[in-house]
């Protein structure tokens, strides 16, 4: 599989991403920034990153710009200082998946590319060099993480979180040791948990049954209040309440925007719709998934409509500037760190649980798994057959109830007259295939994602 952009970057597999398709790459998205001259390069903690983050160090030097490297942080913090500077940014990550993949993230000097981006780095690919006829700097900057740690720090005020002790699952994910200091500079008694120095991939939307099971037993065995972790490059988060019960990002959203007292929510027609079920937002906006489309409706918001979004993996983007206990500023771009401290904070403000917090919003319960390794033509035609043939659509849901309505903003969401909910889309970028599931009942939301990950298996499998 070709390298290309999904719902948030470029990815590919490694083997793909040589020197050439590099250095292809980081010129064609030069091009489209002309006017900066400065470029910040951070990376996850894959095996295959730290090359291919020299090759965009290279490769940007010889095009006359001022290269600042920072080394190992998440994305959000990467975002925050290249943004704070006017530069722009290339995170060199692949997220969640394999370490057998990679990818890029490319900023532009105001935040996240857009789809227009997109679309004129794939023009400009192969075709287009940026030459300046001198050779830039390299410089790295430590400073980065510090700068994201006390933005945390400041925003909600050392000891808000005196008294909590808190897990902090490190796997690979490369905020594990930022997260601890946020944490322990809050007040909070941090426990590490399970470090490794292999890659391990943790999706935060579809966590898996041994890590939730894991997640269970070490909130048990240390006696803590939350557990909390990332994907692999600190832009979702993951957070548990004290029976390690995993809290869904789209719930974290909605108690993280009730802290801050958005009014404005932007976040995809995946998420939960207990959002659209809360008196205290105005307004709601569903999107197509993927963090470009979040942004690109934020974008659309007056100044005034103190605006959030996020997405149903938990990525949150801040669009205006608020005050918690200290002022913290806007941040368009996903970020892993605010929907956990948000609730934590919430909760330890009104001396109750996560779970009390959670239990209190409208009941509505979601479900998300995947099909890995699938293949992709043969993911299109089913999904395109569904959305095309109204019998055939009729057939393969009926065994899950009576179909009221449809929705193809991304993929394919169907409504049941019973209100629960069924969505299918396959990954943009790699080799996977989604399946969502909401309805009123938790055990319910579960079964029916089982379910119908088992009929489109056997359809992929036919």
């Amino acid at each position: 599989m070709a390298p290309s952009f999904g719902t948030s970057g470029l990815r590919g597999l490694v083997s793909e991403l040589s020197e050439e398709v590099v250095s292809d790459y980081v010129h064609a998205f030069l091009t489209t920034v002309p006017e900066c001259d400065t470029l910040y390069v951070g990376r996850d903690l894959r095996p295959s990153s730290p090359d291919i983050a020299e090759i965009i160090c290279r490769v940007a030097q010889g095009a006359g710009l001022n290269v600042v490297e920072c080394g190992a942080l998440g994305t959000p913090a990467l975002a925050l200082a290249s943004m704070k500077a006017g530069a722009a940014a290339i995170m060199v990550t692949g997220s969640h998946i394999p370490a057998d993949r990679n990818g890029l993230k490319f900023y532009v000097p105001q935040g996240e590319i857009s789809k227009a981006d997109e679309a004129r780095i794939g023009e400009a690919y192969g075709a287009r060099r940026r030459r300046t006829g001198t050779t830039g700097s390299l410089v790295s900057l430590p400073e980065a993480e510090p700068l994201y740690v006390k933005r945390y720090v400041d925003a909600f005020g050392v000891g808000a979180l005196d008294g909590l002790r808190i897990g902090v699952y490190r796997h690979s994910s490369v905020a594990r040791d930022t997260m601890e200091q946020i944490l322990t500079e809050l007040g909070a008694q941090v426990v590490p948990l399970a470090h490794s120095d292999t890659f391990i991939p943790v999706d935060t939307e579809a966590v898996d049954t041994e890590t939730r099971a894991n997640l269970m037993a070490w909130s048990q065995e240390h006696a803590l209040d939350a557990v909390a972790s990332t994907d692999g490059d600190a832009d979702r988060p993951l957070l548990t309440d004290a029976a390690g019960k995993v809290i869904p990002g789209d719930v974290l959203g909605v108690l993280t925007a009730r802290v801050l007292d958005a009014k404005m929510v932007v976040t995809p027609v995946s998420s939960n719709d207990m959002v659209r079920r809360c008196p205290e937002f105005d307004h709601v906006s569903l999107t197509r998934i993927g963090s470009p489309f979040v942004i690109a409706e934020m974008e659309q918001a007056s100044a005034d409509a103190r605006c959030i979004g996020f997405e149903a993996n938990g990525g949150f983007l801040l669009g205006f500037d608020a005050t918690v206990v200290g002022p913290l500023a806007a941040l368009p771009t996903r970020d892993c760190m605010l929907p956990i401290l948000a609730p934590l904070y919430a909760a330890k403000q009104q001396n109750t649980s996560l779970a009390s917090l959670v239990s209190a919003l409208p009941q509505c319960f979601t479900a998300a798994d995947r099909l890995q390794e699938i293949d992709r033509a043969k993911a299109a035609v089913f999904l395109t057959g569904l959305i095309d043939d109204t019998a055939n659509r009729a057939q393969f849901f009926a065994p899950f109830g009576s179909l009221s309505d449809i929705d193809l903003t991304d993929g394919l969401r169907v409504d049941f007259e019973s209100g629960d909910v069924v969505h299918l889309r396959p990954s943009g970028n790699a080799p996977e295939f989604r399946i969502y599931a909401q309805s009123s009942s938790e055990i319910r939301a579960k079964d029916l994602t089982a379910q119908v990950r088992h009929a489109v298996a056997v359809e992929l499998a036919s």
